[in-house]
């Protein structure tokens, strides 16, 4: 008995061992099979961050487009139609900072261009850095780096996913919109300083520029555009997308006396080289100098992938100071049309088509001048937020006998002097309940809310949700104004600009291209914070250790 019961045992252990070594066997090449080989990634990825872009430029001079730049981006990526900026104020710092983090304001530090720092007593710019010197030029513009970025970027995580190997170039006209997206451990960011003409960057970055680059500078590239003034790239009536060429609320250029075509540039030769910012040819330089970049860099040469991010700034400056139905604008992306076809061609011929992943998008957007919209029928007006800190310092004098409280409004925010107050041992939130309902009834304002009670205020989900995304407790102001749609805050009767969470400044391109990316597009609503998430979710990296977003599943799935 005890024989056969041992002899039982024996066969049930040997039948468990075969069944055992027959699964192991029948999914082994499952197994082996499941993962890649080498983790797949592109060459070299291109992020092109046009600044003031908004979304609606994709299809209003979609007709006037080349096959091989917007329309090959549309018809050949994949457009994720309706993205949008999570957070207050829209403007440069914070969409660079946000498309490059995956973070708001609230977390990334960076709440505005600048902002009013009280724990040392005044305005702080947003990639100012003391401590740091100009590498290229004997100015001070090259005083910065990403000290103020509170987070690390998709480029930062880029480069510690490849332990540093893979390279990560930045490169824009403005310091802020290189910087930014660089992240913390760029190997280079170059900027324009509008004293020399010179691409520059910081000590941040390097001791000296690369051979490649000072030989550029040597070439003095503005005064050639310059000398080529700037007329329409077609005939003026053909631009029928646009306002009439000489209106009243457009800017000018220094010496003018209409803001029609042509704008005579030869006078800026070896002179005012920031002027070349507020001209199309602003841009072609940044591709120009961004494919240099490419070549002496040697970017997407090998199997490790390489980072360029590109910001195009002289968009943001023409939009200032014409407007976004001005005929300059219309030209300035017809021209920057161009050179996108180009800057293409170049990356299929370097790195090869296919073996670079692109995608565009933008900071923020613009609202259209008042006088535009005036004379069409549609409410728009200017104001002014210069005469309340006026009426609000008379008003808590009279009321609280305090002075001078007030330190500012800046960016659509009410900053009050806490020590006034303190010392004076007035009741802080008495008298943030009578600058609120002065602010209320001023003209041209919609709402004014405690920034730091906004879970007790009544507003729409998603405006309260973009306010506390912008609200950083340590830097951001007491009081959010918020104007009425299409008004826009400045004292000047020309010129428009951007800031506030309509859709005309929030609602941004947002296009994929190339590797692994297939045509299509989809409506579902995203945000930008969604860009760094879906790259990392791509190239199978960490999220940048700030970002919020979620991958764009279209995309990734």
């Amino acid at each position: 008995m005890k024989q056969r019961t041992l002899l039982s045992l024996l066969f049930l252990l040997l039948s468990v061992q075969l069944q055992a070594q027959k699964w192991v066997k029948s999914n082994s090449t499952h197994t082996s099979t499941s993962y890649p080989k080498s983790v797949e990634r592109p060459k070299l990825v291109v992020g092109f961050v046009v600044d003031q872009m908004r979304w609606d430029y994709l299809y209003r001079f979609y007709d006037r487009y080349s096959k091989g730049g917007f329309k090959r981006l549309i018809n050949d990526g994949f457009s994720v139609e309706n993205t949008f900026i999570p957070y207050l104020p829209t403007q440069t710092a914070c969409g660079h900072s946000s498309i490059y983090t995956g973070s708001v304001p609230a977390l990334n530090g960076i709440i505005a261009n600048s902002w009013y720092d009280p724990t040392i007593g005044r305005d702080m710019y947003c990639t100012e850095d003391k401590d740091e010197k100009t590498v290229g030029s004997t100015s001070n513009a090259g005083q910065m780096s990403p000290k103020n970025l509170q987070v690390n970027t998709i480029t930062d995580e880029l480069r510690l996913a490849t332990n540093f190997q893979g390279k990560v170039v930045s490169i824009s006209l403005k310091d802020r919109g290189s910087i930014l997206p660089g992240g913390h451990s760029a190997n280079a960011a170059y900027w324009h300083d509008g004293l020399t003409g010179n691409w520059i960057t910081s000590t941040h970055y390097m001791q000296n520029l690369p051979t490649w680059v000072n030989d550029y500078n040597a070439l003095k590239v503005s005064d050639q555009f310059f000398a080529q003034d700037w007329n329409t790239l077609y005939p003026a009536n053909t631009y029928i997308n646009s306002d009439s060429d000489d209106v009243s609320y457009e800017g000018k250029f220094k010496g003018e006396t209409s803001s029609s075509f042509p704008h005579i540039t030869k006078q800026y030769i070896g002179k005012n080289y920031e002027m070349i910012k507020s001209l199309p040819y602003g841009n072609t330089m940044t591709i120009d100098f961004a494919k240099l970049a490419v070549q002496n860099e040697n970017l997407g040469k090998d199997a490790i992938t390489d980072f360029l991010a590109i910001s195009c700034s002289s968009t943001d400056y023409v939009g200032h100071q014409y407007g976004p139905n001005s005929i300059e604008i219309e030209d300035t992306y017809l021209r920057l049309d161009k050179d996108l076809e180009e800057l293409f061609n170049y990356l299929d011929k370097t790195v090869g088509k296919g073996n670079y992943l692109f995608f565009i998008s933008a900071d923020h957007g613009v609202a259209n001048a008042p006088e535009f919209l005036k004379k069409n029928n549609i409410p728009a007006e200017r104001y002014t937020t210069r005469a309340m800190v006026k009426g609000l310092d008379s008003l808590l004098s009279q009321k609280f006998q305090l002075k001078k409280a007030i330190v500012n409004i800046m960016n659509d925010q009410v900053i009050f002097d806490r020590d006034v107050i303190e010392n004076n041992k007035i009741d802080f939130n008495a008298v943030k309940t009578v600058t609120i309902n002065y602010l209320r009834k001023q003209r041209g304002i919609s709402n004014a809310v405690d920034l730091g009670n906004l879970q007790n205020t009544t507003l729409p989900t998603e405006l309260k949700t973009r306010l506390t995304n912008g609200y950083n407790p340590k830097l951001s102001g007491d009081i959010q104004i918020i104007s009425n749609a299409a008004w826009y805050n400045s004292s000047s009767s020309s010129g428009i600009g951007h800031g506030g969470w309509y859709n005309y400044d929030s609602h941004i391109p947002l296009v994929f291209m190339g590797w692994n990316v297939k045509p299509g597009k989809t409506n579902k609503t995203y945000y930008m914070t969604d860009i760094s998430a879906t790259l990392a979710a791509m190239l199978h990296i960490q999220m940048p250790n700030g970002c919020i977003g979620s991958p764009i599943i279209e995309l990734t799935q």
